[in-house]
């Protein structure tokens, strides 16, 4: 890789405080590339093993003058070493199997009979449990966190690039990875202070964070808590680490002799506690696995330091490297606590060596351990102002007194180097149109004008048609927001409309008043559980290609006005009032009703009260103004209860009736095999209500695949008063596909689904409905031709996913009501996304 003649300089001089660097390739007398070949610096216990590729990269502190490379079959090589610094070194082994002196060393395809390595691993799981803090009643401790994001791989051409026209000041700070051997330049930092209480009686942990310090934007919370929620707590005794929505395998796993090669390096005294040294590499590819080594204890079997690097070959889109340190320390003879985490990610469109990415890398360290402190139930129950201004402005006093490790000379930097850059206009625009991207939102002054996602739509009704909205915004933590739309469509030539506001009072129990008004067309058949959402429209309502004619759309009117509370974390209630008129939106569709006098009724004016609760355990969101950014969308399990009153008594209603819905949604690890979501809805009316109040089960006329629906029913093909619906889908994430030879370096993953739902309409519902009923089906009027209440319902799917790394193909196939009119029995959807 060329370099520019600063770059090189500064590469040099970093070169001072590591001795020794080298990096290179081990291949066979053939060329081809030697994987997990051990590199050791000669007469040390410092190596590596090289990658699924033959790559390695290996730094020391210190000085070095050989180096010792070793297969097995293969003859013991050393290579000397002239100079500091060695690069794109070619390692030839040659055949015929060589023992290399003093050190034992196991290599290729290890036998799980008779290997010291494997004993030492069945002690490590009888004793797991008896490590760490969870030994203790109760514990608290302190936590010094740094986070930070490099760009990384500059080269000449990258620093000559006219993106960075006017920018050149950034890289003089400008280091190299003594993980990866890359060069990278810092960009951006945060430093978090906390103190955490635990209680293992209680089961509960609380963190309370006492200082934070960042470079950056003033809005950049958000990207620190993605951040925060990628690198999630792990533990590396249990059997499945998860980074990045993936469960890979831990080396300390009890499967792990299933899935590792291990191998018993060395042994020797790590701070007084005498350790043996153990190093495991993947038995195959393609598989979401590790390899590196661990130092444990040779009577308690505790992991003393262990260090995991992601295997290059791993199944994950956009992360080109993984790499994991942990250090413990000793408060006696049985117990270790951890002192230090290290987490680096290496995020790149490309996976290849000379592509740029940008490290993401977490430092997190702990200190001041005490235990058996009890503390009352009610301190961890406690609600906290998620926001006090002197805790992100701390000294510099406060920082020298608590940071439990030094800021590098080019940590320090970053500092002065992003106040300068932001006010550099070329990284105005990128920051911009980055943003816009991302939000889905222009940024004029205090107003955002978006989304512009969803400028175009179409529909039978509406035909071809276009929207623009804004919304004020004057940080992420606004206390209030309002947002406006205007919509016109061109085949039905009407404006539509949409306001809505909302205030937070207070920010402790989340205190929030709302209100609003929408007039649109809207496909009401696309879900089960109603929603008060005055400018939430579904993707059903305006799709541009439909399968069939998606005619079936409703004029609606909504007014909502409400509070909510959030009395206890992630526990959210909420009151809401609504008036809404619903009328039929095209003349092939239609609502009608009998009214009190047997007289036929085209609109439905109809007032509500709704109570709901939500509940969302484990759900992280960023932020503590109105509105709040959830991190870890997808991750959480969610509770809903709610129950709506109808009213004919106030502002003229025309139904008086009661529903009754719930909801539970879960996404579940199934530890090396993927993962599976699933969903439960129930749900009844008890009164007699018309057509535009039923509950039609949710279909998908659209070519997207819609999680949720039923891509081979059409919108309101089967009408309900009483359901439940059951919603399966799992995606094995690669690994079947890994095992197959032709399909493995594509990368893709396999998914299925299933899906089924009971519903049942009453005979009175059917005659209040009957004009619209007609026009819906030829079938005779009776529940188990308009309902699923014979049988279930149901339909299941396979797909392909990770196509090009961010497309989804399914292929649908309904179960049975095959005789019905116009049944689709096979159909084909897909989804666009970006996934880890």
């Amino acid at each position: 890789m060329r370099q520019s003649l600063l770059l090189f300089f500064l590469l040099f001089s970093s070169c001072l405080l590591a001795q020794t660097k080298v990096s290179g390739e081990v291949i066979d007398e053939f060329g081809e590339p030697v994987a997990f070949a051990n590199v050791i610096f000669k007469d040390t216990n410092e190596g590596t093993i090289s990658n699924e590729n033959g790559r390695f990269y290996l730094e020391s502190d210190n000085n070095h003058d050989a180096l010792w490379v070793s297969f097995v079959g293969y003859e013991l090589l050393v290579i000397p070493l002239d100079k500091r610094t060695t690069y794109d070194l070619t390692v030839t082994l040659k055949e015929e199997a060589s023992a290399l002196e003093e050190v034992v060393v196991f290599s290729g395809k290890t036998s799980k009979k008779d290997n010291p390595a494997i004993v030492m691993l069945r002690k490590i799981w009888e004793n797991r449990r008896e490590n760490g803090v969870k030994k203790f009643k109760q514990y608290t401790y302190d936590k010094y966190e740094k986070l930070e994001f490099d760009l990384n791989t500059i080269d000449s051409t990258l620093i000559k690039s006219k993106i960075f026209k006017g920018m050149e000041f950034i890289w003089k700070q400008i280091d190299t990875s003594n993980i990866t051997g890359n060069s990278y330049l810092p960009i951006f930092i945060n430093e978090a202070y906390s103190k955490v209480y635990g209680d293992n009686l209680l089961k509960e942990e609380k963190e309370i964070l006492e200082g934070n310090k960042n470079s950056g934007f003033s809005n950049n919370q958000t990207l620190i808590a993605f951040v925060k929620d990628l690198y999630k707590e792990y533990n590396v005794y249990d059997n499945y680490l998860k980074f990045f929505d993936k469960a890979f395998t831990s080396p300390l796993s009890r499967t792990g002799i299933d899935v590792y090669n291990y191998v018993l390096l060395d042994s020797a005294y790590r701070d007084n506690k005498w350790c043996y040294n153990i190093v495991y590499y993947p038995r195959r590819k393609n598989e979401l696995t590790f390899k590196g080594d661990f130092w444990v204890n040779d009577t308690t079997w505790a992991i003393k330091e262990i260090n995991l690097q992601a295997s290059k070959s791993a199944n994950l889109n956009w992360v080109r490297e993984v790499y994991i340190e942990q250090e413990f320390d000793v408060l006696n003879d049985s117990i270790f606590l951890i002192t230090r985490d290290y987490f680096l990610s290496d995020f790149s469109l490309r996976k290849k060596e000379e592509a740029q990415g940008i490290y993401g890398k977490r430092t997190t360290l702990f200190n001041n351990y005490e235990f058996d402190l009890a503390k009352d139930k009610n301190f961890y129950k406690a609600q906290v102002d998620p926001y006090q201004e002197e805790i992100y402005n701390r000294p510099d006093e406060f920082w020298e007194e608590r940071r439990m490790e030094k800021l590098s000379k080019d940590e320090k930097g970053v500092y002065t180097m992003l106040d300068s850059l932001k006010e550099v206009p070329r990284f105005k625009s990128l920051y911009n149109i980055g943003a816009t991207l991302a939000s889905g939102y222009y940024e004029v002054g205090n107003i955002d004008i978006g989304p512009v996602f969803s400028i175009f739509g179409f529909n039978e009704a509406e035909g071809m048609r276009i929207r623009l909205g804004g919304r004020t915004y004057f940080s992420q933590n606004d206390p209030w927001r309002l947002e406006v739309f205007g919509a016109y469509g061109f085949k039905d030539r009407r404006f539509k409309h949409g306001i809505s506001g909302k205030w937070l009072l207070d920010r402790k129990s989340r205190f929030t008043i709302f209100g609003g008004n929408r007039k649109d067309v809207e496909q009401t058949g696309a879900s089960l559980t109603t929603s008060n959402d005055v400018l939430g429209r579904n993707l059903a309502s305006s799709s541009l290609i439909s399968v069939g004619a998606n005619d079936r759309l409703t004029r609606i009117n909504l007014s909502t006005a409400g509070f909510s509370i959030e009395p206890a974390k992630n526990l959210n209630i909420r009151l809401t009032g609504s008036f809404r008129t619903l009328e039929s939106a095209t003349e092939t569709f239609s609502l009608e009703y009998f009214d009190t006098n047997g007289d036929i009724q085209s609109t439905i004016s109809q007032p509500e009260v709704e109570l709901g609760f939500f509940f969302t355990p484990k759900r992280r969101t960023s932020g503590y103004g109105v509105e709040r950014v959830i991190i870890n969308d997808g991750d959480y399990p969610t509770f809903y209860l709610g129950y709506t009153y109808g009213t004919k008594d106030i502002l003229d209603g025309d139904f008086e009736y009661s529903r009754l819905q719930a909801l539970y949604s879960q996404p579940w690890n199934i530890g090396g095999l993927g993962r599976l979501y699933s969903t439960v809805e129930v749900g009844k009316t008890f009164d007699p209500v018309p057509l535009g109040l039923l509950s039609p089960i949710p279909g998908n006329q659209t070519l997207f695949s819609i999680y949720n629906t039923f891509s081979n029913l059409d919108f309101y093909e089967f009408v309900s008063d009483t359901y439940a619906s059951l919603h399966l889908q799992h995606n094995f994430g690669g690994r079947l596909f890994s095992r197959v030879p032709f399909l493995r370096k594509l990368d893709l993953r396999e998914v299925i689904g299933f899906r089924a739902v009971y519903g049942d309409i009453s005979q009175e519902n059917i005659e209040l409905s009957r004009p619209a009923f007609e026009s819906l089906t030829d079938l005779p009027l009776i529940p188990a031709n308009l309902a699923p209440s014979d049988k279930l319902y149901w339909e299941w799917s396979v797909g392909v996913g990770n196509i090009f790394r961010i497309f989804r193909i399914d292929f649908n196939f309904r179960g049975n009501y095959l005789d019905r009119p116009d049944a689709r029995g096979f159909g084909v959807t897909g989804e666009f996304g970006f996934s880890f």
